[in-house]
């Protein structure tokens, strides 16, 4: 497959870098999430910090403005804490935010770490009540026998005051890491994932959930696969998928039983022997699965690819994209750097004909399912001036013919990852976290991309 050099997108872009030039461990991005609007976009980080970004409003005198995020809000999500009974740390690093609906003035996220998920509300405040009957201006308490008159009270307008409160801690639900969060299409309920078992919560009732999936063996010894995401159907509150170390997918559906260790359908790519190695399955674990908008469809990612299954069709997938296929040469050293344990994970655009994902070198990749045309593209400081155009880029294998500005599989640097990626749910806006920089893109001059 061939790099598309026309999908050239512009990046009418903000670069939100942090004041230092070092890059502490706690600036580092590990979640990237738009609400269902796509106005509002959140990041969380391994310091357990939520940043929330509001989309500026298009402006008359300023027309590039629009698609330009600031900075709406940044609270402090989780704190480190300390489980004294299994003397263990619990990070404070937001592994997953899930916006709910917005159904009044005020919006609503999940955030999690490995052990805790809460509910925060974010809301707006601008004027303030003033003429209080008993309270002098500083809120003191008047004496009773000086108040010769009644008023009414009156909202006066204020500076703008963005709140962000919590309003519920949903807690010791799990025993493992909490990999996955998903709210479900009737906006009641939740879903939350952890390596052996999936709880569904209630919205409004934090001290129980109920267990829908475990896979524990009776004998850990007998463990064979763990459960690495989960979602819910976009459209059908009894729907949700899993995926596992194994590389399936069980498609489950919470009408037929309470628990669904049963799963409805088993979506399985069977294995071709002759291209079987020591890696096989290590690579063939599926980091992330997002259903497409429309329902119809599942992406998954594993390490070297990328996956569309049909929701109508389990024996193998629908399509096949490969990412990164130059590094099929390079597992073994990236094995013993760990690199190989990376977690990517993918997106759909609006309109569910491309898909993305992220590679190596701040390098992410786009798929055209429609002319399965691609394009690799660079996240990077040297382009991150407002409305640059970002050039194609081609890693080519070592000791292959290389073009001008094409980059060897050799010098590409593996501390650089593009794990986290989002889409704009219905324009072409992405948002990519690489390490501790934020970088948002929109294609303002290509429609082939669309």
């Amino acid at each position: 497959m061939g790099e598309d050099t026309d999908a050239t997108p512009t990046l009418n872009h903000r670069g939100f870098l942090p004041d230092h030039n070092y890059v502490t461990e706690a600036d580092i991005i590990s979640t990237v999430e738009f609400n269902h609007t796509g106005e509002l976009l959140a990041t969380g980080d391994k310091g357990g910090r939520v940043v929330i970004f509001q989309r500026e409003p298009e402006s008359k005198t300023e027309p590039f403005s629009q698609g330009e995020y600031n900075v709406y809000s940044t609270f402090q999500s989780h704190e480190p804490e300390f489980d004294y009974l299994k003397s263990l740390e619990i990070e404070e690093k937001i592994n997953k935010i899930r916006w709910l609906p917005q159904q009044n003035a005020a919006h609503f996220l999940l955030s999690t770490n490995d052990k805790t998920i809460k509910l925060w509300k974010v809301s707006e405040r601008d004027k303030r009540p003033e003429g209080y009957n008993l309270k002098d201006e500083e809120g003191r308490i008047k004496d009773v026998s000086t108040v010769t008159s009644l008023q009414v009270p009156v909202l006066m307008p204020m500076d703008l005051m963005v709140e962000v409160s919590p309003r519920r801690v949903f807690a010791n639900a799990h025993t493992y890491h909490v990999n996955s969060i998903s709210v479900n299409s009737d906006y009641e309920t939740y879903m939350s994932a952890d390596d052996l078992r999936i709880n569904l919560w209630h919205l409004d009732i934090t001290d129980r959930s109920f267990n829908i999936v475990d896979i524990k063996p009776a004998n850990m010894e007998d463990l064979t696969e763990v459960i690495t995401a989960a979602e819910f159907h976009p459209h059908h509150c009894n729907l949700f998928v899993y995926s596992s170390s194994k590389g399936t997918l069980r498609l489950c559906d919470m009408r037929e039983a309470a628990l669904c260790d049963k799963h409805s359908k088993l979506f399985e790519e069977p294995e071709d022997p002759s291209a079987r190695s020591f890696f096989s399955e290590i690579i063939s674990s599926v980091s992330d699965v997002k259903f497409s908008h429309s329902g119809r469809y599942l992406l998954t990612r594993d390490y070297l690819t990328a996956k569309v299954w049909d929701l109508n069709m389990e024996s193998k997938p629908l399509e096949t994209y490969q990412v990164h296929d130059y590094l099929r040469s390079k597992l073994c050293s990236l094995y013993e750097n760990d690199c190989i344990f990376d977690k990517f994970e993918c997106a759909w655009n609006g309109s569910d004909s491309v898909i993305m994902t992220g590679a190596y070198n701040n390098f992410f990749r786009m798929f055209d399912r429609n002319t399965k045309r691609d394009v690799t593209l660079e996240a990077s400081r040297e382009s991150s001036k407002p409305r640059a155009v970002l050039k194609p880029r081609r890693v080519c294998a070592a000791g292959g013919k290389r073009r001008k500005d094409d980059i060897s599989v050799d010098s590409l640097d593996f501390t650089k990852k593009i794990l986290h990626t989002a889409w704009h749910p219905n324009e072409n806006i992405i948002a990519i976290a690489a390490t501790n920089n934020l970088y948002i893109f929109q294609d303002k001059l290509n429609s082939e991309m669309h």
